[in-house]
């Protein structure tokens, strides 16, 4: 049974090519995966929305003010554990910014895909309250990235930072 409802927005349509294959289907994947590895019994409604670097810049200055765009932005919403039984919590917004994705996956020797589903758990961690502000957390959330994408056949995505 799904727990996780979502939203998808496709803004850009580069996204179809850039990702060969099913946006939906790979989203989907990596929100059951979160809510698996942290026994989120759900449901939860979360809301993702596949644009490009421009819109993303906007974005990140707006509420982050940084200027220029990122990979990804979330913006959480209601707590996963507030939720009445039998409705679903709308635990926040994910933004991808296309262009990035694909100069990091590059750079980084990442397919698309294993980049996009990283980016997708990454944020969807941050919905879930977690962060990466200092050395504690950013350890406990790089693990769990870890540990969630390898359940989905993807290789460590610090792997070579650790070296």
């Amino acid at each position: 049974m799904k727990q996780a409802h979502l939203d998808i927005a496709i803004a850009d349509e580069g996204w179809h090519e850039a990702l060969e294959a099913a946006p939906e289907t790979l989203c989907q994947q990596a929100a059951e995966a979160v809510l698996q590895a942290l026994d989120i019994r759900g449901p939860v409604e979360i809301s993702i929305v596949l644009d490009n670097d421009a819109h993303v810049a906007a974005l990140n200055e707006q509420y982050r003010n940084r200027h220029g765009p990122t990979n990804v932005l979330s913006f959480p919403g209601e707590d996963a554990a507030a939720a009445r039984p039998g409705q679903a919590a709308m635990i926040g917004d994910i933004v991808i910014a296309r262009q990035t994705l694909l100069r990091e996956a590059a750079a980084q020797n990442k397919t698309v895909r294993q980049h996009f589903m990283h980016l997708l758990v990454h944020g969807i961690l941050h919905l879930l309250g977690y962060d990466h502000q200092n050395e504690a957390e950013a350890r406990e959330m790089e693990g769990l990235e870890t540990r969630i994408l390898a359940g989905l056949n993807i290789p460590d995505p610090y792997r070579q930072e650790r070296r």
